[in-house]
């Protein structure tokens, strides 16, 4: 196996043997929901897989962010080993903060890439209600998932969705370069959230 290193899926190789994992025991009822959205969505739709290297049926841990951008798209995964500066912050930060890639999951609240060639746009109010109408049918498929993360302010409109009851609720600002370069101590603002996480799931 390869080693698990940000921007992995910037290989073709490493791509191909991601695609030949989907069909895993732990993520296969997860390719059926993605393949059954682009069904719904129709020819075209840009909804890639959830990556077989993370947890799967068997996560803990739902990491929702806003929605797949062009190299989500490209590499056919929504993944912390995407070749762009967000997935890579996601990488390191759950890896700083502790948090077993096999206790997490990752997902967007609008499923499917918006925008154009290279350049994705910001989530519309109508964006995102469409996006978030298959989540409850997402959670059915992730029993022991207690706790999701709404990464970024798109994904926290998602919080209708969610039985407060059933779920612990954390909100996170979002690991892109434009958040996280901005300010002097905002990465550590991303880390100390996902180390409540990863305290929250260690002591439950």
């Amino acid at each position: 196996m390869r080693t698990d290193v940000p921007k992995l899926l910037g290989d073709a190789r490493a791509k191909i043997e991601h695609m030949q994992l989907l069909r895993e025991p732990h993520i296969a009822p997860l390719t059926d929901y993605v393949e059954r959205l682009r069904e719904e969505a129709g020819p075209g739709a840009g909804i890639p897989y959830f990556d077989p290297w993370d947890g799967g049926i068997e996560a803990e841990v739902l990491f929702l962010l806003e929605a797949p951008g062009a190299k989500a798209v490209s590499s056919g995964f929504i993944s912390r080993n995407n070749p762009d500066e967000t997935a890579k912050n996601m990488f390191e930060i759950c890896q700083e903060a502790g948090l077993d890639r096999k206790s997490t999951v990752l997902w967007n609240a609008v499923p499917w890439y918006i925008g154009t060639g290279s350049k994705i746009r910001a989530a519309t109010p109508a964006d995102l209600e469409a996006g978030l109408k298959p989540l409850p049918r997402l959670l059915e498929l992730l029993p022991k998932v207690k706790t999701i993360v709404l990464v970024g302010r798109k994904a926290e409109k998602a919080l209708r969705q969610i039985n407060r009851v059933k779920y612990r609720v954390f909100t996170s600002p979002h690991p892109s370069p434009l958040f996280v370069n901005n300010a002097p101590g905002n990465r550590e603002k991303l880390l100390s959230v996902f180390c409540q996480v990863r305290e929250y799931v260690a002591g439950r």
